[in-house]
């Protein structure tokens, strides 16, 4: 696929097949392409607006990423669920996630904090609103999630540990979606208190509640019966 150029202002223009890899992965992550869906590429092609030969350069770099699956002559499909391998990509998160939050916690400085209080604040928001009953927002509330954790580790210092952590958090959100998980007060709680810890730096406490929060988040998903 072509490199992505830039507009003078310095703000990038996404090529097609960028754009196209960028939609089909969150429709894939977000759930709107299901677990064992048939991927055909002329379909892909009307949605997507990518030509076959640029579709079948993103569904590769997707299956590399083990979010397609490859079947040979017969095509892709998207990547199956299973309850063992929601507990493998929960633990290597925890692996990660755990390690980068002792870095992170070290090294943070005041920027990092403003960071980590305002993905905190648009989470929080979120949270409260689907408490109260509206779910209508639930992409948006993931993605929320998703900075919140992210903010949490941005100070570690490893460009690479972020990027490996931000594609395993992916594949969790995938069951997430899937299963519609979705924890109320106790998640939201969790989430304070990593708020907190961060801000005292209190990286064991930390630690002890992101696994509660993880493995919690597990077993509410396995729970609904939709992973299998």
């Amino acid at each position: 696929m072509n490199e992505n150029v830039s507009q003078p202002s310095g703000e990038p223009i996404l090529t097609i097949g960028e754009n196209a890899y960028r939609r089909i992965r969150a429709d894939i992550v977000f759930g709107r392409l299901v677990p064992g869906q048939k991927l055909k590429l002329e379909r892909l092609r009307d949605t997507y607006g990518a030509s076959i030969s640029t579709l079948r350069e993103i569904l590769n770099r997707l299956s590399s990423e083990s979010l397609v699956v490859a079947e040979g002559q017969r095509g892709f499909e998207v990547a199956p669920v299973s309850v063992e391998n929601l507990r493998e990509i929960a633990a290597l998160r925890l692996l990660l996630e755990a390690h980068a939050l002792e870095q992170s916690f070290a090294a943070g400085d005041m920027e990092w904090e403003g960071r980590v209080v305002a993905a905190h604040h648009k989470l929080a928001t979120l949270e409260r609103r689907m408490r109260g009953g509206d779910h209508s927002d639930t992409e948006l509330w993931k993605r929320y999630d998703w900075e919140f954790h992210q903010a949490l580790i941005s100070a570690c210092g490893s460009t690479v540990l972020m990027e490996t952590h931000a594609g395993i958090f992916d594949k969790y959100l995938r069951y997430q979606m899937i299963a519609l998980s979705f924890r109320g007060d106790i998640a939201a709680e969790e989430h304070k208190i990593m708020h907190d810890c961060a801000l005292a730096r209190d990286a064991k406490r930390a630690r002890e509640v992101l696994i509660r929060h993880v493995e919690g988040g597990v077993e509410h998903a396995l729970a609904t019966g939709t992973i299998r």
